[in-house]
């Protein structure tokens, strides 16, 4: 038997929360009875989908937040606090990739303005998972990360890239 509202009484903040997997992943926590405080850079897409949400009777507001601007990161978590007494769930969503290609063709602006950090960020976010999982262990703390393949992404298809063009590119991989 499935529990009812396994999350009640749950405050979730969700960093780019307002389409794609971020979106999704705010239903899913507002669905099993978490307060969820959604955020992105832009106004406009707060707006929809806390009215998208709250259309589906489920608790949610929102918050303009670019995770990279510290003023913002302080709004988003000052309003879960002050809406709900505090973070019980942070799911880190957020992402930024300035360039998609060949990386022979990328210019050093580019690398210095993200790509390099983007990459290892990445990388480092697996090893900062595992140990903060050993730690946190000790204190009934889970910590998951979950890694989506860019060419699921929605993104993806800015760039063209189609369902037969995946399979192509997996193909050549193999």
């Amino acid at each position: 038997m499935a529990r009812q509202d396994p999350l009640a009484n749950k405050v979730a903040l969700v960093t780019a929360s307002t389409d794609g997997i971020g979106f999704a992943i705010a239903r899913r926590l507002a669905r099993d009875g978490a307060h969820v405080v959604v955020s992105s850079r832009k106004q406009h897409n707060v707006d929809r989908a806390v009215a998208a949400l709250q259309g589906e009777g489920l608790s949610v507001t929102g918050t303009v937040c670019h995770v990279g601007k510290a003023e913002d990161r302080e709004r988003l978590v000052a309003t879960a606090v002050n809406l709900h007494g505090g973070i019980d769930i942070l799911i880190s969503n957020a992402a930024v990739n300035p360039f998609f290609g060949n990386l022979m063709d990328v210019t050093e602006e580019v690398w210095d303005k993200g790509l390099g950090p983007y990459n290892v960020s990445k990388t480092a976010l697996l090893g900062l998972t595992k140990n903060l999982a050993r730690e946190l262990d000790q204190r009934n703390i889970r910590v998951n990360c979950l890694h989506q393949d860019s060419l699921r992404l929605a993104s993806a298809k800015c760039f063209g890239w189609t369902r037969q063009g995946r399979r192509a590119l997996k193909k050549s991989c193999r």
